[in-house]
């Protein structure tokens, strides 16, 4: 016990205890355990792979080393710092640098981060998109690219300032991470300018999810109370459809996102993707044949009805609208059904975590295959008597969980023996 008077020594962290600890119990081991044991912490704390001969050659250095250097300062030296010295004069560190691992994530995460928005940056889209490419090649699945920007953004800076822009882009963000699911990946490439990449998605759900994004965006910025109206334009690419290599998928999306900004250009509402549905049609014409069996992400997207066509020069004549609607079931009959306006719009839910509880006590479960404004398209694994008036719960992506009433209207056997049932809402 030391005497009152003696200086107490200093207390070690809890590191170098560690050490000390460790340096004990190597002793009282044998020579192969101790090697085992020397090339895995080595490993660890190293990164180096090295023989087990060259673990216990080490450290024995450094015990050497610690009492050198100690007898040279005049005060305990710590087994790291002797173990530092000793990796830096064998040249296994060339240029040694000390930090925390905790600051060296943080390093990592910056690297590869937007700070703004806390997306990832544009040199991790690139490495990202050719791994997810490679792995699309390998495995004959499909990737899907949506490149985005902000329609009418600058107008945001000049009239309201830089942070209210800010605030915008987050917003942006924000809708991007809920609309994702696990395997998706969110980037930040640009100033306004951002991309997903979907892995194991095809053009009809890509497409079906750069929509509900520009939706929810619009309604993310109801609380900024800008007064200019901002929407978020997108232009779809997928693999291998639209080609095998990330500069031509990158082409194409961004040539469609172009088309969309020229064709929404003047509008005073949001730029939805009804309207790209008419710049896609000027890219691709419709045909009989793509409307039975559309080979690409452009005759799917071509399907939607369009808008801007015929209504305005029509509105003198009013008198014939039975006659009219007499009409369109004759242009039904042709192929070319999918040009007549439809007045509930499907999203397919295809690749998505879709579901419905369904009854008051929300016992049972059917899985949503697409949604609409008018209703809902479920699907379950057995036929059921289910009721006229049927209360579900519906959980579909980005959307909290929507209470709503039901009345099964048809009923179709699937080819794989599930029963599909249409529904439409009920108010």
């Amino acid at each position: 016990m030391p005497s009152p008077g003696a200086p107490v020594p200093p207390r070690l962290p809890v590191e170098d205890s560690y050490l000390e600890l460790l340096a004990d119990t190597l002793e009282s081991l044998d020579l192969p355990a101790r090697g085992q044991f020397l090339q895995r912490y080595i490993r660890a704390i190293t990164h180096l792979d090295l023989r087990e001969t060259q673990c216990i050659q080490l450290w024995d250095e450094m015990l050497s080393r610690r009492r050198e250097l100690s007898e040279n300062l005049g005060r305990p030296v710590a087994l790291k710092t002797a173990l530092m010295d000793v990796l830096a004069s064998a040249g296994l560190f060339r240029v040694p640098i000390v930090i925390e691992y905790d600051e060296l994530k943080t390093l990592q995460l910056n690297a590869v981060t937007d700070p703004l928005t806390g997306l990832y940056n544009r040199r991790l889209f690139s490495e990202t998109f050719e791994k997810e490419l490679n792995r699309g090649r390998r495995y004959g699945s499909p990737l899907g690219l949506v490149v985005l920007d902000l329609h009418r953004f600058k107008e945001v800076n000049d009239k309201h300032g830089h942070p209210r822009g800010d605030e915008v882009l987050r917003a942006a963000a924000a809708t991007l991470k809920k609309a994702l699911r696990t395997s998706d990946s969110a980037f930040r490439i640009g100033g306004d300018e951002f991309a997903l990449l979907l892995p194991q998605t095809d053009a009809e759900q890509a497409l079906a999810l750069s929509r509900r994004v520009e939706t929810v965006f619009a309604e993310m910025l109801q609380p900024l109370q800008l007064t200019v109206g901002v929407s978020m334009d997108h232009g779809v690419a997928t693999f291998p459809q639209d080609g095998e290599q990330a500069e031509q998928l990158i082409r194409v999306a961004d040539e469609r996102l172009y088309r969309l900004k020229h064709a929404n250009h003047g509008k005073a509402g949001n730029g939805g993707s009804r309207t790209q549905s008419d710049s896609v049609r000027a890219e691709q014409p419709s045909s009989p044949e793509r409307a039975a069996t559309p080979p690409a992400p452009i005759s799917i997207e071509s399907g939607r009805a369009p808008e801007r066509p015929e209504p305005r020069p029509e509105p003198a004549k009013p008198e014939p609208s039975p006659s009219s609607e007499a009409s369109k079931p004759s242009e039904a009959q042709t192929p070319r059904s999918y040009t007549i306006q439809r007045k509930a719009e499907r999203v397919s839910m295809a690749g998505t975590n879709a579901y419905a509880t369904l009854g008051e006590q929300g016992m049972r479960r059917a899985r949503v295959l697409d949604l609409g404004f008018g209703g809902v398209a479920i699907e379950l694994d057995t036929q059921e008597d289910l009721p006229e008036n049927l209360i579900a719960v519906l959980h579909v992506p980005i959307l909290p969980p929507v209470r709503v009433s039901l009345k099964p209207v048809w009923t179709q056997r699937t080819t794989q023996g599930n029963f599909r049932v249409g529904c439409a809402f009920v108010s």
